[in-house]
């Protein structure tokens, strides 16, 4: 697919899994098969220590041997929280009401103290480590931090987090806005509405230097949402380069953050 005339030579798209534990894995087969047809598209994995309690992925080794293949080829492997569900106390006010519950059940760090926040990081890091994984970067659940978590993931050694807005780099304490591209497929109508807010949103930032795609298991369990993802990924390779999360940051700021 040729270039468009509005696209720049420099211009680059991050594409994000998110989510990813055995439980989800099984979801996302459908888009790496589609994506061995462009085998230069490197994928930045968000990987979830313990998915809602479930087990923790270390000791599921076929999953694991297949991360570590992903991350031979050239993909980046994150740290996504460590359960994914929030399981804070309730908030207590309105607006808390509406962030944590009604749009998402999932904002894990949300209303963590930074001491229960370190825990939880360090005892995800710990399971990367013994799998010799290198962890450069740091994704909330649900994309949603309280002060006490901030603090923690400042703490951790992350080179960078990212949250809905951007790219927040603890130690230099520079903050990169990006655009993102995100679903809500749970039912019909949020599929058939993100579709076009999707459509006018890569418009719209058409000649931004980067665009983030951040992509659900729930995405692909539904052909429209899966279509959509897998359409717009193979229109922005053919007009930008495609990073992992770490390579966009090393070229931005000329070394390792």
């Amino acid at each position: 697919m040729a270039p468009r005339p509005d696209s720049r030579p420099d211009s680059a798209f991050l594409l994000s899994l998110h989510d990813v534990c055995p439980a989800t894995w099984a979801d996302y087969q459908p888009l790496l098969r589609a994506l061995e047809r462009h085998p230069r598209i490197p994928l930045t994995l968000l990987v979830v220590p313990d998915f809602h309690g479930g087990g923790r992925f270390i000791d599921d080794e076929p999953f694991c041997q297949a991360l570590e293949q992903r991350r031979r080829r050239g993909d980046e492997l994150v740290l996504h929280g460590y359960f994914h569900h929030d399981d804070s106390p309730p908030p207590a006010t309105p607006g808390g009401w509406v962030r944590r519950r009604l749009l998402t059940h999932e904002g894990e760090f949300a209303a963590l103290d930074g001491e229960t926040a370190a825990a939880r990081i360090q005892r995800g890091l710990a399971m990367f480590h013994q799998l010799g994984w290198p962890a450069r970067g740091f994704v909330p659940p649900g994309w949603m931090t309280s002060a006490g978590s901030r603090a923690a993931i400042a703490e951790a050694g992350f080179a960078y987090w990212t949250d809905r807005d951007g790219f927040h780099c603890p130690g230099s304490g520079l903050f990169l806005a990006t655009p993102t591209l995100v679903w809500s497929a749970r039912s019909p109508w949020r599929r058939g509405l993100f579709q076009g807010v999707n459509r006018a949103r890569e418009w719209a930032h058409r000649a931004a230097p980067v665009l983030r795609l951040a992509v659900h298991p729930v995405d692909m369990r539904h052909q429209r949402s899966r279509r959509a993802w897998i359409a717009t990924i193979e229109r922005l390779a053919g007009c930008r380069r495609a990073l992992t999360k770490s390579q966009w940051l090393d070229e931005l700021t000329g070394e390792a953050v």
